[in-house]
C-alpha cells in the first residue's frame, strides 16, 4: 500500500511540475493571467456533494481539463454546508428529501487565510446589511477553486443560511445567494490580489458579478457608460438551457429590496438598474432576467450544442432588434467530459495492460482511439470480456444497494435473482425533469413486457435520479417507475437506485450496455451523461437532441426518430414512443443477441469500436476548453 501511495504522489508531482503544457505552447497569455470561472455549482466527487446536476459536473470537468491543459483558471462558487439534498423513497414510493451537514475538516478543502494566518473574511452589501463571508479552497490540479461561505457568527441567521443548500429557498434566498456569489466572488478575487484577464459566466446565476465590476469602475471615476463598456470587454457568457424555468427572474420589488444600498453606486436610478436585465428596458412590468444581464454584458456568448445554439438565437432574438435570427450573436461550443475522470478502474487497467504505464499520455488524441478499430490491437473477445466484467460489477453494486435498503425484511436469496448478468442492460439516470420523459419507454407497456420476458433475448432496466424538491410532476414519474419495478410483470427486470450521486453515476455509466436518453426535443441543450459510457464500451440510444445529434453517424449507436420533431407535444411523445420501441426491438436487441459460435456479438462489438473511434476524441472537455480558449478567451470578436 505504501508503495502504491508513493507512486500516486510521484505521478501527481510529475503532473504538477510539467511545463510544456498545451497552454504553454498555444495560450501563454492565460498562464499567469487567469480566467475567473464563476458557476453556481461544482461537481468533483461524491465526497463533496455541492452540485445539483449536469451544470455542476460540467463545471468540475471544465476545471479538470483547464488544469490538464495548463490554463490559468480560478473557480468561484459557493460552499453549501448541507449540499444538495439526499433522496429517500417512502412507503408510497414518493421521493422525500433530507440534508446531511458537511464538515469541512473531513473534506478536501482548506480555509482561505490572510497573510498573517488569520481567517479571511470578506463582505458584501445585501439589502441593508453588510454580509460577511469566509472562503474555502479546493485544489483541482493546477486550478484553485474558491467556495464562498456565509456561515459566520456575526451574520443574522437569514444571511448565515444563504449558503445552506444548493439552489435552496424561495426567490428572495436565490437573489441573495446570487449577489453573494457574483459580487462577493469579485470581492474575494480583489482581496486575494487576483486580477483575472477574463470573467467566464457559466449560466445566469452568476451574472451579478457584472454589477460589481461596473461599481468598481464607477468608484474609480468612470462614467456608467465607460464602466459598462470596459466590463463587457472582460466577460463571456455560456447559456445552458432552453427551459424557461432555468433562467432566473426577479420582480422589481425584490430587486429594489436586495439592491437598495448598492443601486445608487451603480446607476442613476432604479429603472436604469432594471433595464440591464430587461429585454424591453421601457417595460416597467418586465422582471429582471439574469440571462439577459449576462448576454448584454458579455463580449461573447455561446450555447452548448449546435442545435441549442439555434434555439438560443431564436429564444433571445428580441434582445437584438434589427438582427435576423442567424445574426443573433450567440455561438456554440458543444459540451464534453473529462475522459480519464469517467473511466472505471478496470477500463484504465485494461488500457494500461495493453499500452504500459504511460498509456493515457495521448488519450485525447484521435489517433489513440483509431487503434480500437484494429482487431489485432484489441480483439472482440477482449472487449466482450471487459463488457461482461463491467456489467457484472454494476449488477452486484445494485444488489448490494437493495440489500442495504431492504434487509432484513427480505430473503437474501431474492437479491440473487434481481437482474441478470447476461441480459442486455439499459440505463437511465439524470434529473427527473419532466421534459426528460423518464417513463417514455414504458408507455407501450405490453410491448416492453414482451421484450423483457423473452427468454432468448432478455432486456432489463436500471433507473436512477432525483426530482427537484418542488417538482411534484418529476416525483410522480419516479413513483411510477418504482411502482412498475415492484408491482408489475417488470419486477426483477426493472430497478430504481435511490439517492443518485457521482458514485452511482460512475457505476451506471460503466456497467450499462445501453444509455437511454429520451428528452423532448429540443429541450436537451447538450447532455453529457451519454458521453461517459463510451470509453467504458457502452452504446447510446437517444433522441437526436443535444450532443448526440452531432455525434451519431448511423454506425456508432442508435437513434430514436429523425433529426426533426413535430410542433405538437402530444404528437412528439406519441411518435417518439413508437420509434423507441421499434429501434429497441428491431435494431438494439437483434444486434446484441446475434452471437457467433463463441458467443460473441460481432456486430455489437463493431458498434463499440465505432463509438469509441468516432466520439471519444470529440466529446471531451480537453477539446471543449481548447475551443473556449481559441474562440472566446483569447479573442474579443468586437475587436476583429
Amino acid at each position: 500500500m505504501a508503495r502504491k501511495v508513493r507512486g500516486v504522489l510521484s505521478g501527481f508531482e510529475t503532473y504538477m511540475d510539467q511545463k510544456d503544457t498545451w497552454a504553454f505552447r498555444n495560450a501563454p497569455a492565460l498562464i499567469d493571467n487567469p480566467v475567473a470561472y464563476f458557476t453556481a455549482e461544482y461537481g468533483f466527487h461524491e465526497t463533496l456533494p455541492i452540485a445539483a446536476g449536469g451544470l455542476g459536473i460540467l463545471s468540475g470537468d471544465h476545471a479538470r481539463s483547464a488544469s490538464d491543459l495548463g490554463i490559468g483558471l480560478v473557480g468561484i462558487s459557493l460552499f453549501y454546508r448541507e449540499g444538495y439534498f439526499q433522496q429517500s423513497i417512502n412507503g408510497d414510493n414518493w421521493q422525500t428529501e433530507y440534508y446531511v451537514p458537511l464538515h469541512p475538516d473531513s473534506l478536501p478543502l482548506q480555509p482561505v487565510l490572510k497573510p498573517d494566518g488569520d481567517r479571511y473574511v470578506g463582505e458584501v452589501e445585501i439589502n441593508l446589511a453588510n454580509v460577511r463571508f469566509q472562503a474555502w479552497k479546493v485544489h483541482v490540479g493546477r486550478c484553485p477553486i474558491y467556495l464562498l461561505d456565509s456561515n459566520r457568527p456575526e451574520n443574522e441567521p437569514l444571511y448565515r443560511d444563504l449558503t445552506l443548500h444548493v439552489y435552496g429557498g424561495d426567490s428572495s434566498t436565490r437573489i441573495m445567494q446570487e449577489i453573494l456569489l457574483g459580487m462577493g466572488g469579485v470581492h474575494l478575487l480583489r482581496d486575494l490580489g487576483i486580477r483575472p484577464s477574463l470573467y467566464h459566466m457559466n449560466e445566469g446565476h452568476v451574472a451579478f458579478l457584472v454589477l460589481e465590476l461596473i461599481r468598481e469602475r464607477i468608484a474609480q471615476g468612470n462614467s456608467f457608460k465607460e464602466a459598462f463598456s470596459e466590463t463587457r470587454r472582460q466577460c463571456v457568457f455560456t447559456t445552458h438551457t432552453p427551459v424557461e424555468a432555468g433562467h432566473d427572474r426577479f420582480s422589481p420589488g425584490l430587486m429594489k429590496y436586495a439592491f437598495q444600498r448598492v443601486q445608487p453606486q451603480i446607476t442613476d436610478s432604479f429603472d436604469d438598474l432594471m433595464a440591464l436585465g430587461r429585454i424591453d428596458p421601457g417595460n416597467q412590468e418586465e422582471s429582471f432576467c439574469m440571462t439577459v444581464l449576462g448576454l448584454k454584458a458579455s463580449r461573447s456568448a455561446n450555447a452548448v450544442s449546435e442545435l441549442h445554439g439555434r434555439i438560443s438565437r431564436k429564444m433571445w432574438r428580441p434582445l437584438y432588434p434589427g438582427k435576423s435570427e442567424d445574426d443573433v450573436p450567440i455561438g456554440h461550443i458543444t459540451n464534453g467530459i473529462h475522459l480519464v475522470g469517467w473511466m472505471k478502474g478496470p477500463v484504465r487497467r485494461f488500457w494500461s495492460n495493453k499500452l504500459g504505464a504511460n498509456w493515457d499520455k495521448d488519450i485525447n488524441e484521435p489517433e489513440f482511439w483509431q487503434r480500437v478499430l484494429d482487431w489485432e490491437f484489441v480483439s472482440d473477445a477482449e472487449l466482450w470480456a471487459l463488457r461482461y466484467r463491467l456489467r457484472r460489477a454494476l449488477i452486484e453494486f445494485t444488489r448490494r444497494r437493495f440489500m442495504m435498503k431492504r434487509m432484513p425484511r427480505h430473503n437474501p436469496h431474492e437479491f440473487d435473482r434481481l437482474l441478470n448478468p447476461d441480459a442486455l442492460t439499459i440505463g437511465f439516470a439524470r434529473r427527473f425533469a419532466t421534459y426528460k420523459r423518464a417513463p417514455l419507454v414504458f408507455e407501450d407497456y405490453d410491448q416492453i413486457v414482451r421484450l423483457v420476458k423473452n427468454p432468448d433475448r432478455p432486456v432489463q432496466f436500471i433507473f436512477s435520479g432525483k426530482a427537484h424538491p418542488a417538482d411534484d410532476e418529476g416525483k410522480r414519474r419516479i413513483q411510477k417507475i418504482i411502482h412498475l419495478s415492484q408491482h408489475s410483470e417488470l419486477r426483477g427486470h426493472l430497478v430504481f437506485i435511490e439517492n443518485y450521486d457521482v458514485h452511482t453515476a460512475r457505476q451506471m455509466t460503466s456497467g450499462c450496455d445501453v444509455w437511454l436518453n429520451t428528452p423532448r426535443r429540443p429541450m436537451e441543450a447538450s447532455g453529457t451523461s451519454g458521453q461517459k459510457i463510451i470509453s467504458n464500451g457502452g452504446l447510446n440510444l437517444s433522441i437526436l437532441d443535444g450532443w448526440w445529434r452531432e455525434a451519431y453517424d448511423g454506425t456508432n449507436g442508435f437513434a430514436i426518430g429523425e433529426d426533426s420533431h413535430p410542433d405538437s407535444v402530444e404528437e412528439q411523445d406519441r411518435l417518439d414512443n413508437i420509434n423507441l420501441c421499434k429501434v429497441l426491438s428491431e435494431e438494439v436487441l437483434p444486434c446484441f443477441y446475434d452471437r457467433d459460435d463463441r458467443g460473441i456479438p460481432r456486430r455489437w462489438i463493431e458498434k463499440i469500436r465505432r463509438s469509441m473511434a468516432t466520439m471519444l476524441p470529440k466529446f471531451t472537455t480537453w477539446r471543449m476548453v481548447q475551443e473556449y480558449v481559441q474562440k472566446y478567451y483569447l479573442i474579443d470578436p468586437e475587436q476583429h
